[in-house]
C-alpha cells in the first residue's frame, strides 16, 4: 500500500525534479521509485500547513473550534494546560500512509500525550506491528493498546507519545505531530517489508 501511494504521488509531481519531505525522499531513495528524478526537500513545517484542525472536548467530542495550521506553533504543554480538550488532526499525508485521522491528548492519569488513530492495515501485520511497537516505544508502562476491528477493517491504535524517540516535553504541537507521522510512516513502511 505505501509504494503504491508513494509511487501515485511521484506519477502525480514528477516533471523532470520534485519536492518531498524526508520521510517520503528517504523512502523513495531506498526503493528506487524515482531514480532518474532530482529530488528537493520540502520544509517539514510546511507538512500540515493545510491540514484539518479541531480542538474538541474529551467529555462529549464536540467541537469547540476549528483552527488553522499556525496553531500547530502552540507549545504541547497547551494539552496539559486544557486537560479537558484532545486535538483532531486530518491531512492527506496521514491517507497517504493509512490513517485517516490522529487524535491528541493528554492523559489525566498518567501525564501522558496520548494518540489515537485508525490505521488501514490487514489483520495479517499483526505480529509485525506488535514487534515494531514493542521494540520503538521506551517506557516502562503499558506502552501501546492494538486492536483490530473487523467492522471497520481498522487497526485502533493507541500509544503514548512520551516514548516515541525524539519526544521532549517542549516541543509544539506541530513538531508533535511532525513525530507522530515519522512514527507511523516507519511503522506502515516496516509491516510491509514483512
Amino acid at each position: 500500500m505505501l509504494k503504491d501511494q508513494i509511487k501515485q504521488y511521484i506519477s502525480e509531481h514528477n516533471s523532470d525534479g520534485f519536492a518531498m519531505f524526508k520521510e517520503e525522499k528517504e523512502y523513495v531513495e531506498k526503493n528506487k521509485l524515482a531514480e532518474n528524478s532530482q529530488i528537493d526537500l520540502k520544509d517539514p513545517n510546511t507538512r500540515f500547513a493545510g491540514a484539518y484542525i479541531e480542538r474538541c472536548d474529551k467529555e462529549s467530542e464536540n467541537m469547540l473550534k476549528n483552527e488553522n495550521s499556525s496553531f500547530l506553533s502552540e507549545p504541547l504543554d497547551y494539552l496539559k494546560k486544557h486537560k479537558n480538550e484532545f486535538i483532531y488532526l486530518e491531512s492527506h499525508w496521514f491517507e497517504l500512509i493509512g490513517v485517516e485521522a490522529v487524535s491528541l491528548e493528554a492523559d489525566d492519569v498518567f501525564g501522558t500525550y496520548d494518540v489515537m488513530l485508525g490505521l488501514k492495515l490487514q489483520k495479517k501485520f499483526e505480529k509485525t506491528l506488535k514487534e515494531h511497537l514493542n521494540t520503538h516505544l521506551h517506557g516502562g508502562e503499558a506502552k501501546f493498546d492494538l486492536m483490530f476491528s473487523h467492522d471497520d477493517g481498522l487497526w485502533n491504535l493507541n500509544f503514548a507519545l512520551n516514548y516515541v524517540e525524539g519526544f521532549t516535553e517542549e516541543m509544539t504541537i506541530g513538531e508533535a505531530f511532525l513525530l507522530i507521522y515519522r512514527f507511523l510512516f516507519k511503522l506502515v513502511e516496516a509491516a510491509e517489508e514483512k
